[in-house]
């Protein structure tokens, strides 16, 4: 009997969970569920912001089941990768008892964007395709290579 292969557990950390780290987690699971387990919370979680729910849709991903969480309900857990999107998280982000890799992505808020609908649309729209260019380099599969398709596209890896 072949034995499922460890997956790796990332968490995505940003100010309220709303925007960069829920797409970010949606991202991941999208194009790697298969070899990450992928979570995001927030220092002061609030709610999954819908302009982030409305343009994840555009790329296919919904959001609509995740939920904004604190890093209080992963306290104690342990993280291959901890990955914050922004300065405030960084700052703020306690230690995980076996703590793997950390990084620090330097993300615009989009959430905190002033202007018409279009021009918010038009932010977070920048910052899903900045957070995928990041997912893609940073999170390669078992292979080694980028996750350049979702599992279910990958004949190697059907079930």
């Amino acid at each position: 009997m072949q034995m499922k292969p460890k997956r790796n557990r990332v968490l995505f950390l940003c100010n309220h969970n709303s925007s960069r780290s829920q797409m970010a987690e949606g991202l991941l699971r999208y194009y790697g569920g298969k070899w990450f387990e992928v979570f995001s919370a927030g220092t002061s979680p609030s709610r999954v912001h819908p302009m982030a729910v409305e343009v994840m849709k555009e790329k296919g991903i919904d959001l609509t089941g995740q939920r904004s969480k604190s890093i209080d309900e992963f306290l104690g857990q342990g993280f291959d990768f901890i990955v914050t999107t922004c300065d405030d998280a960084r700052d703020r982000c306690p230690v995980f008892p076996g703590q793997g890799e950390s990084l620090h992505w330097v993300l615009e808020d989009p959430a905190g964007t002033a202007g018409s609908r279009e021009k918010k649309l038009e932010v977070f729209r920048r910052v899903r395709d900045e957070l995928e260019r990041l997912i893609h380099s940073h999170f390669p599969a078992d292979s080694g290579e980028p996750l350049v398709l979702r599992e279910e596209d990958n004949p190697e890896f059907s079930t």
